[in-house]
């Protein structure tokens, strides 16, 4: 197979100028993002010296996630995505900005910043299930995956640099400059939707308020397809997310290294930085069903495995392999989710997929937590990776759709 074929499917840089635009303002949106979460986090520690304020900062992003995303879905299917998706921009560069200022200032009280964070992630959570249409309908739909994927190495890219940068510019200015530069970020993301057409679904509109909302949830149970990609996801998460065990297993098996623990971190994003840019072979492959099998498959064997190792050099190589095959994984789920649901019904859709990616973490974090408080941090990622892999391996066994994996239409 040529190198070309094996790297990152570039075409819909070359085919969409649209597309082009909206990647280049996303990307410099979301490094701004997570320098704003190094932001926050640095600020309400300084402010409380407590872990439970610093924990209230995740359930602040969580919660409205959650709550304002279904019905966000259901306003993303009834009218214009293009103007709703702009409106959430807005709303989050507005956050940023009284960020910046109560950072300029001081005198708010840490509820007040927490408050500034829920809003932002409310607004996040509106804009969310509106971009979701974006990609289907500015591409051709075997270039959908190839746009996911340049998505995800973005995200990758941000995820690895943003809290890095993040932490420089705390160190060299205020808590206020950090804030403002998100808010100019905010400006990227809105130039590069502007030039979006409108974006009106396609078919009839979604009823207004919970009946919407249900109509959404009777697709995903009825579709055999996306409901296994969405199981898919949660099983990788929920049965085992790592994250929470690593300060444990750091100090079980590598004497509670300092930088043994913030490297298992980095392996991850690694894995799913060189996933993603050697993704074109897998994208052009056009079989996301068992891609996505496959990925979560290996996300589990990985972290099991893992749990296992006692040598530092090893057990990096392994997060490396898990961080890859998740990468894979999430750009399969996506894949499937744009390509096999119907455009009137997408944002509702892509509201769940927003849910489920972001409650999953947050409980598989928990439930790695309690376990190892029974047992071990070994114990509980052992566990875990072998119920995710057990998982995985009966949604494959009980959805044939999925494992053949076509990129069919709805």
């Amino acid at each position: 197979m040529s190198l070309t074929r094996t790297l990152i499917d570039v075409r819909p840089l070359r085919t969409s100028p649209v597309f082009r635009r909206l990647l280049v303002g996303r990307t410099v949106s979301v490094l701004g993002s997570f320098m704003t979460m190094v932001t926050v986090m640095f600020q309400v520690w300084d402010m409380t010296h407590s872990a439970v304020w610093s924990g209230a900062v995740g359930l602040a992003q969580a919660v409205p996630l959650v709550v304002v995303g279904l019905f966000a879905g259901s306003w993303a299917d009834r009218g214009d995505r293009r103007r709703i998706f702009l409106a959430a921009t807005v709303g989050q560069a507005v956050c940023s900005l009284l960020l910046a200022v109560q950072g300029f200032t001081g005198g708010v009280p840490v509820a007040g910043v927490l408050v500034l964070v829920a809003a932002q992630s409310g607004f996040g959570a509106v804009g969310g299930p509106a971009a979701g249409v974006f990609l289907p309908r500015l591409l051709p739909r075997e270039q959908v995956a190839a746009g996911l994927a340049l998505n995800q190495v973005t995200g990758q890219a941000g995820m690895l640099l943003g809290p890095a940068l993040g932490g420089l510019l705390l160190g060299w200015t205020s808590v206020g400059v950090c804030y403002l530069v998100d808010a100019l970020t905010f400006v990227c993301a809105f130039y590069g939707a502007f030039g979006l057409p409108a974006l009106p679904p396609e078919g009839e509109p979604a009823r207004p308020g919970l009946h919407g909302v249900l109509d959404g949830l009777r697709f995903l149970t009825r579709h055999r397809v996306v409901r296994g990609a969405l199981i898919t996801d949660l099983a990788a998460t929920v049965l085992s997310m790592p994250v929470s065990l690593f300060p444990l297993i750091n100090a079980e098996r590598f004497d509670g290294d300092p930088r043994t623990l913030g490297l298992f971190l980095s392996a991850l994003a690694v894995g799913g930085v060189t996933a993603s840019v050697l993704s074109g072979s897998v994208t052009r492959l056009a079989r996301p069903g068992p891609v996505m099998l496959c990925g979560a498959t290996a996300w589990g064997a990985a972290l099991a495995l893992f749990g296992l190792m006692t040598r530092p050099w090893p057990a990096l190589a392994l997060l490396v392999a898990a961080g890859a095959a998740d990468a894979l994984s999430v750009v399969s789920r996506a894949t499937i989710v744009q390509t096999r649901t119907p455009d009137a019904l997408l944002g509702r859709v892509t509201a769940a997929e927003q849910v489920v990616g972001n409650a999953g973490p947050h409980l598989g974090n928990l439930r790695g937590g309690l376990v190892a408080g029974w047992t071990s941090g070994a114990t509980a990622l052992v566990t875990g990776g072998l119920l995710c892999v057990l998982a995985v391996v009966y949604v494959g066994a009980s959805t044939p759709e999925l494992r053949k994996g076509t990129t069919d239409g709805p």
